[in-house]
């Protein structure tokens, strides 16, 4: 058998051997959430370094080493995630240090490894095809899926969190920077290469019109009226109608209340008629304590009376200021829709005011929730008087009631 030959079924074999050795390493000891730095990626990288070995003409030496390295590029990963090519580079020594290779090549093995550190310079050709062969997934038809592998690898490994338009923003970035070193790599990948650039970009577009079209959904409610916030404003303003509607009649069913009553004590007590006083009722004269809880009983219906009148009362927000600076009737706390503020401005003031108003369609909805909110502040006092007039009739009516039991108690 010739030396040749003797030298090609040498560095066959331990290349087989290497083979068996990393796909063995790698199954047993791989962590699982390496998806991407996989068996899979490594036997990629050496197809690829083959490949593009045989293409650049390298020597059956130099493709030799070129493919070792390939084997332990990533080898590695199994202990250190981060600078994992320098702990690759002893892996490799000590294994081919057992197999008896040469120092020199081993030397040369270790050396081609470093190249694919990030910060490692990628000088000789056998660094630079490593390289190559590394990224030869950039330009692959599956680059985009093989990213997603590595963004989960990511998360999982090193708690690196990327949204959509990040990671897709990150991608692209990358795809941007990289480069292949080698003409026989541009010759195989830089067709596929540009493409992944092109549907990246695509990509990118795609996600960020799809986040912009969810924030809009989320925060965009003026301009496009949704029916949900219709609804709302239409519910809102029928409480509203509802709550100051049972205001006034609790307020009218109050003030006729205590009328009969002021009116039926008033005509008791005797009142001065025709310049000539009116007689009192003979339960006066028999026992003129009465006149106690005859008394509280009037301070109490006039002080609920008075109440409840000022509860039925028209309470208009209006700003007088309008009158004086009609130019910031679009301010936010003015509402034009409401007769109150509108008619404190002249006919033209109004009239530009509405025209703002309708040529902004946010300020629509600002006018309808100021409206809102000053439709709650009247009734607010309303119901707050209407219980200042219901507890002074409570109250007058206990007191009146014990100051009535005393005086027959006096009287007995």
């Amino acid at each position: 058998m010739e030396t040749t030959e003797i030298l090609k079924e040498a560095k066959s074999e331990i290349i087989t051997q290497a083979d068996a050795y990393i796909t063995a390493l790698f199954e047993k000891k791989l962590p699982g959430q390496l998806v991407y730095h996989s068996l899979k990626h490594t036997q990629t990288t050496v197809r690829e370094a083959q490949a593009l070995g045989k293409a650049a003409g390298l020597s059956d030496s130099d493709l030799e080493v070129l493919v070792l390295a390939a084997w332990f590029h990533d080898a590695g990963y199994l202990e250190v995630y981060d600078g994992h090519e320098y702990r690759s580079m002893e892996l490799a020594e000590q294994w081919l240090t057992q197999q008896g290779y040469p120092a020199d090549r081993i030397a040369l093995v270790k050396d081609t490894i470093r190249a694919t550190h990030r910060n490692e310079r990628r000088e000789t050709e056998l660094q630079q095809l490593l390289v190559d062969a590394d990224m030869s997934n950039l330009g692959s038809e599956d680059f985009i899926a093989g990213a997603e592998l590595l963004r989960a690898e990511w998360e999982t490994t090193i708690g690196k969190t990327y949204s959509n338009v990040e990671w897709a923003e990150n991608q692209l970035d990358f795809l941007l920077m990289a480069k292949y070193y080698t003409d026989v790599a541009k010759e195989r990948y830089q067709s596929q290469f540009k493409a992944n650039i092109k549907e990246q970009r695509d990509l990118l577009k795609k996600i960020e019109k799809k986040k912009k079209k969810k924030d809009k959904e989320k925060t965009e409610t003026f301009a496009e009226p949704k029916r949900g916030i219709e609804t709302m404003f239409r519910t809102m303003y029928g409480n509203h109608m509802k709550l100051s509607d049972m205001a006034d009649k609790k307020a009218s069913m109050m003030i006729q209340l205590n009328a009969v009553l002021i009116s039926v004590i008033v005509t008791y007590l005797g009142t001065k008629i025709g310049g000539k006083s009116a007689v009192l009722s003979p339960a006066f004269t028999r026992n003129p304590l009465l006149m106690v809880p005859m008394g509280l009983l009037l301070i109490t219906a006039l002080g609920s009376v008075v109440s409840a009148i000022l509860s039925a009362q028209p309470d208009v927000t209006s700003f007088k200021w309008l009158k004086k600076s009609p130019q910031v009737a679009n301010n936010r706390r003015v509402n034009l829709l409401f007769f109150g503020n509108f008619t404190k401005l002249n006919l033209d003031d109004f009239q530009g005011g509405m025209t703002e108003l309708m040529r902004q369609k946010e300020s629509l909805y600002t006018n309808m929730v100021t409206d809102i909110y000053y439709l709650g502040d009247v009734l607010a006092k309303k119901y707050r008087l209407l219980r200042v007039s219901y507890t002074i009739f409570m109250v007058g009516l206990i007191l009146t009631a014990l100051s009535f039991g005393i005086v027959l108690l006096y009287k007995v």
